[in-house]
């Protein structure tokens, strides 16, 4: 059993900054694959970036340069900064995990912590 909490979200005005934590516990951190993804009023929630055990990343398009997913393995975090904020970015930011337990990966979530942009 894995458990995220996530924390740093707030209001901030557009053109603002936000960093966002999801510290987990187990000791399987440093092999798993982590996430983050958002969920706004009425949408589905969409992957915003990833970072595999070896660094690797990938973002979604509308967050490309301005977004830095990054993780350290000595404190199981995972952080997601957030830079040039916008208002279209209001939402619930939810951590994921994927672990490999055996030979079945398994997916777990954080509760979300909010965030919300104004103009």
């Amino acid at each position: 059993q894995v458990q995220l909490v996530e924390s740093g979200g707030g209001l901030v005005q557009a053109g603002g900054s936000l960093r966002l934590s999801c510290a987990a516990s187990g000791n399987t951190f440093s092999s798993n694959v982590m996430s983050w993804y958002r969920q706004a009023p009425g949408q589905e929630r969409e992957l915003v970036a990833k970072i595999t055990s070896r660094d690797i990343t990938n973002y979604a398009d509308s967050v490309k340069g301005r977004f830095t997913i990054s993780r350290d393995n000595h404190k199981n975090t995972v952080y997601l900064q957030m830079n040039s904020l916008k208002t279209e970015d209001t939402a619930g930011y939810y951590c994921n995990a994927v672990v490999l337990i055996g030979s079945v990966y398994k997916s777990y979530w954080g509760q979300g912590t909010q965030v919300t942009v104004s103009s």
